[in-house]
């Protein structure tokens, strides 16, 4: 596959890495908004090392935080099982299959613009 061509990947492939990104971000954001630490632990501050740390004392996460931590990365994992597993790669070899993960990556992104600005 030449490096412009743009493969037709099947529906459900695309659908399950749309869904992949979403959930990673869901996780991403949701683990920024958690405490530092899943279990209560009091703050600490270290100064005295190449890179300073300091933490305030974390109350932990709830169980309910604990579960919707779990159950998106649960999620992860099977849809990076489907999306590397998809019978579609079978028919694509060597740098064809690095080429075609790579835009199947960003085949959510809305296509760039290359021609020149019209005003």
């Amino acid at each position: 596959m030449p490096p412009s061509a743009s493969p037709d990947f099947p529906s459900d492939l695309l659908a399950a890495q749309e869904e992949l990104h979403r959930v990673r971000s869901e996780l991403l954001a949701l683990l920024k908004r958690l405490p530092w630490s899943v279990e209560p632990l009091d703050g600490f501050s270290d100064t005295g090392g190449w890179r300073s740390v300091e933490r305030p004392a974390s109350p932990g996460w709830t169980p309910d935080e604990q579960a919707e931590v779990e159950k998106l990365r649960a999620r992860e994992r099977e849809l990076a099982v489907v999306v590397t597993c998809h019978r579609y790669w079978e028919q694509l070899s060597g740098p064809d299959v690095v080429a075609a993960r790579a835009q199947l990556k960003h085949a959510h992104e809305p296509p760039e613009d290359s021609g020149p600005a019209s005003h």
